[in-house]
């Protein structure tokens, strides 16, 4: 194992057409992707052949959207029949409430998914509006990670309108901030760079040792110096690969990586290690 990827969503059917509808459907066109639906089983020797480990994200944007999950019993199915490819963390709605909170529960302890992943923008939430905190509390209690979403979004960008979806609840601060400093025991982790708010995001990274940033969803290339130099840095260990499969391919993602300044023994962090300890590989 090369690598582990974490930030995968599934190439299938299921998550780009059934539970994206028209928002993935633009976002598949904003990152120039056609023909982008493959099976499972090709996503999984993609992978293979790769020496990588894929953390496959469920999705649940049902309130907002209107359109069925990617359910966490689809992703723990994947992850079954594919242990040498998959982890899985699994996706609840947090405007179901209590539901949400049993739902996390059973993913994690009946299914063995390894995390929760959250998307404000696509669901339509503030992070820190404590009706969503028996969530946060379920996470720290389970011991596991919680992935969110920060920044920008390829879902519903490049038309008018943006699909109805709004930038405002992926601010790294005061929204992942407050849950952070309220929940010392949770470990979140902050998906993509987090253009236009990069430095905010990187201010409470360093602020905060309970935070994490994952470089998905962009090319190295693009990434600004100050990431750069906090990656090379302060921030070595808490700095981890993922790519935004099936948006960015993971091999596109390294090639350029190679070339953006990261330190040698740095990119092995951010490649592997930095993501072995935090899963408790």
């Amino acid at each position: 194992m090369i690598a582990i990827d974490m930030h995968v969503h599934p190439g299938t059917k299921e998550y780009l057409v059934d539970a994206g509808g028209k928002y993935l459907a633009d976002a598949l066109a904003y990152f120039h992707k056609k023909d982008a639906v493959v099976s499972v089983e090709t996503m999984a020797k993609h992978y293979r052949d790769l020496d990588m480990v894929a953390v496959l994200l469920a999705w649940d944007t049902e309130t907002q959207s209107g359109l069925p999950p990617v359910t966490n019993d689809y992703i723990a199915e994947i992850v079954k029949n594919y242990p040498e490819s998959f982890i899985g963390f699994a996706s609840v709605d947090p405007w179901k409430g209590k539901i949400a909170v049993a739902e996390l529960e059973r993913a994690v302890k009946t299914l063995g998914l390894k995390g929760l992943k959250l998307h404000p923008i696509a669901q339509a939430f503030y992070l820190n509006d404590r009706r969503f905190y028996p969530l946060w509390e379920s996470c720290a209690g389970l011991k596991i990670p919680l992935l969110v979403h920060t920044g920008t979004t390829g879902v519903g960008a490049g038309v008018p309108g943006g699909d109805g979806l709004k930038l405002k609840y992926a601010r790294p601060i005061p929204y992942i901030d407050d849950v952070a400093a309220d929940f010392p025991d949770l470990t979140i982790i902050g998906a993509h760079p987090s253009w236009p708010w990069q430095e905010e995001m990187l201010a409470l990274a360093v602020h905060k040792t309970n935070v994490y940033i994952d470089l998905s969803g962009w090319s190295p290339k693009y990434f600004p110096p100050s990431l750069i130099r906090y990656a090379n840095t302060m921030l070595q260990d808490r700095i981890l690969f993922g790519s935004d499969y099936p948006f960015l391919s993971p091999e596109r993602w390294i090639a350029d990586f190679e070339k953006a300044g990261f330190k040698p023994e740095v990119r092995q962090k951010i490649l592997l290690e930095n993501a072995k300890r935090l899963l408790g590989l």
